[in-house]
């Protein structure tokens, strides 16, 4: 039998095509070696949850087809921005990078002025992507008598810009009772996307034992669950906040221990959420929202008062 010696491989220029979709087709294909899941399956079964998120290698393109991009802007501290995809139909300006991901690092920035004086300064946070790319930057506004005054039951605007510095989405949080014994005045928040345009809202649930949130959209309508621990406070491990749909867990709002020193001497915490890929981009930010929400209510230290242990605290 006559051996050939192997031929080398051209690579087209998007990348390897995977044969088992006809010539010419560009619709949703995956490279090989790249998870392909089915809508809501959230990268495991149907009905079941899997945190196991799979990383790309740096410089990965995020549509197949689509070539590295290349000189992204840098922001000031250092870490690049996302590159922006196409927009999805129907998807509010901005919203369009929460297509392309099923992960979400939240970082709240360090302040020495608050460290020093004891002064509660406006929180400032870093979004990333999980290839720590920069998606949006948020900036908390208030004025220094309701942050002091208010400590962590504060109403608050947050502002959250894009790489271009337009602001693409608003939360905003009225003044509430923050004790579950008032279950006529519960926490709130309100998504808007575009500013001035409300996409959903996170309404804490009255629950003796649990913190617990239902996620709303624009009409409010309920769309998903969220329920933490029954202590809200833990050493050396992450603090979870489950996401569900239909009582199946679909994603995970997750505070992130960062360290003694850290988690002593300042109130700038990580987040990490998790979302299925094929959630409405609208809900995503909600999610985004859920998140600062419970970052005020139970993890905004001022001065030397502990975090709340639990809705009782």
């Amino acid at each position: 039998m006559d051996m050939q010696p192997n031929k080398p491989v051209s690579v087209p220029p998007g990348g390897f095509v995977n044969p088992a979709y006809p010539p010419g087709y560009t619709g949703n294909q995956a490279a090989y070696g790249y998870p392909q899941y089915a809508p809501g399956t959230f990268g495991g079964a149907p009905g079941q949850a899997n945190y196991v998120f799979q990383g790309y290698p740096v410089g990965t393109p995020y549509a197949p087809g689509v070539p590295p991009v290349q000189n992204q802007p840098v922001a000031p501290g250092g870490a690049p921005w996302m590159p922006a995809p196409p927009p999805p139909l129907n998807c509010p300006p901005g919203l369009e990078y929460l297509s392309q991901i099923d992960q979400i690092l939240i970082h709240q920035q360090i302040e020495l002025l608050e460290i020093i004086t004891g002064f509660e300064t406006n929180n400032k946070y870093e979004i990333k992507n999980a290839l720590g790319q920069r998606v949006y930057f948020a900036a908390e506004e208030n004025d220094c008598c309701t942050r002091n005054c208010c400590g962590p039951s504060r109403p608050f605007t947050i502002k959250i810009i894009d790489n271009i510095g337009q602001e693409v989405i608003t939360l905003q949080r009225p003044l509430r009772c923050s004790s579950c014994c008032c279950p006529c005045c519960l926490q709130e928040l309100e998504v808007q996307a575009p500013p001035g345009t409300p996409v959903g809202y996170i309404t804490q649930d009255w629950d003796p034992c649990v913190p617990k949130f239902t996620i709303q959209n624009e009409k409010r309508m309920e769309v998903l669950k969220i329920t933490g621990p029954c202590i809200v406070c833990s050493c050396c491990e992450d603090i979870n906040f489950e996401v569900k749909s239909n009582e199946n867990v679909v994603g995970r709002i997750s505070k992130q221990w960062t360290g003694f020193v850290r988690e002593a001497f300042t109130d700038a915490d990580n987040f990490g959420i998790q979302f299925p890929m094929d959630l409405d981009v609208k809900m995503k930010a909600v999610m985004i929202g859920a998140c600062f929400l419970i970052d005020f209510m139970f993890f905004e230290q001022t001065g030397n008062k502990n975090q709340r242990a639990g809705v009782w605290q």
